[in-house]
């Protein structure tokens, strides 16, 4: 999710997770000084800040055809934009790669990020995800959420999010934990956003998010979580990214007591996933970093990050022309768009609230 009070999240953030011990671009080579290329000795390794499945193979290929050294932090979304706020006034980080604009839209109003506008083109639909500064560049899409149930215990499919606030799902849904899966903070702000607008989106959002609590809501971590959640009975829907409940579909077991099937309600929220530069980061790190966008969104990159994880992070709809999306997808449901100018500014506002009301 993103934040809302842009003071309120400027003040509060979010507490900083103890990850010590990664090694940095910046603290390879400080921006004043030298970089190792420009004497003539090995490159700077790119740092990497990720929560994408395919992200190990990507950074190894990326590395392989441009011969650029490169330190992969891979965590979960919440954990790794609660480590680049701590690190605000000295980033460890040359690339930020998760899902979800909201949050880049926050850090970008924060001064974080380096503005870069990539040699590929992007589809109609990927155009309208970027930033008229371009601070961000937006690479895939998913949506947030899909409703993933177990077909062999319930045959009630919900046909809005209202639905889940009733008698016939008392005690049965789960979903993620925003403050730690970064793809829900957008699911959060969009049912905010859908039910309320910019106006009154916060008060709506909250009686909402407060009927399902009195439902029986669980709340678990991440989409992992939810699944597992799923898969051993205690819940019999659960409100995940559309990636993960795809694989979930593809690779589990189905018996006679589990047999997943996943619903999209209206509206699912449109959640990007996107690259971010540090702008602190030495320029040869930023040379790098841009680079490595342009490996993603090239042939090559989209190959890897297809058939990396295919039964995870690999099913997303592309946004580069000719590159088609896995078959096990449906074709893309009806969605909204939120403006992540607006909401990403209070994802610590909204996540704070979450915490002491809804968890």
């Amino acid at each position: 999710m993103t934040g809302r009070a842009i003071a309120l999240v400027a003040a509060a953030g979010v507490a900083a997770l103890a990850l010590a011990g990664c090694g940095a671009s910046n603290a390879a080579v400080s921006a004043g000084s030298p970089s190792a290329g420009a004497t003539g000795g090995a490159k700077v390794p790119l740092v990497v800040y990720s929560a994408q499945g395919y992200d190990s193979d990507v950074t190894k290929a990326f590395s392989a055809a441009t011969g650029i050294p490169v330190k992969l932090v891979d965590d979960s979304t919440g954990p790794l934009l609660t480590k680049v706020q701590a690190e605000k006034n000295n980033p460890q980080w040359g690339l930020l790669w998760v899902d979800g604009d909201t949050a880049f839209a926050a850090l970008d109003q924060q001064g974080m990020l380096a503005p870069y506008t990539p040699s590929a083109a992007l589809t109609a639909a990927g155009q309208k995800l970027v930033p008229s500064d371009h601070s961000y560049v937006p690479v895939s899409t998913t949506v947030m959420a899909a409703v993933i149930y177990n077909a062999a215990k319930t045959s009630t499919v919900p046909a809005s999010y209202d639905d889940l606030a009733t008698a016939p799902y008392r005690g049965k849904v789960g979903m993620n934990d925003p403050s730690q899966s970064g793809p829900t903070f957008p699911f959060v702000a969009g049912m905010m956003n859908q039910l309320g607008g910019q106006s009154n989106g916060m008060a709506a959002g909250e009686a909402y998010f407060s009927k399902l609590k009195s439902n029986g809501l669980h709340v678990y971590p991440t989409n992992g979580d939810t699944l597992h959640a799923l898969e051993t009975g205690q819940i019999d829907y659960g409100i995940i990214q559309s990636s993960a409940a795809a694989g979930e579909v593809l690779k589990a077991k189905k018996s006679a007591t589990f047999d997943p099937k996943v619903a999209y309600l209206p509206k699912a929220t449109l959640l990007p996933g996107v690259i971010g530069i540090d702008k602190k980061a030495p320029a040869e790190v930023q040379a790098e970093a841009k680079q490595f966008v342009d490996y993603v969104l090239s042939p090559a990159g989209q190959k890897v990050m297809q058939t990396a994880d295919p039964q995870g992070d690999s099913l997303y709809w592309p946004i580069v022309p000719g590159v088609q999306a896995p078959a096990a997808l449906p074709a893309m449901p009806d969605f909204q768009r939120i403006d992540p100018a607006f909401w990403g500014p209070l994802e610590g506002q909204i996540n704070t609230w979450f915490d002491s009301a809804i968890k």
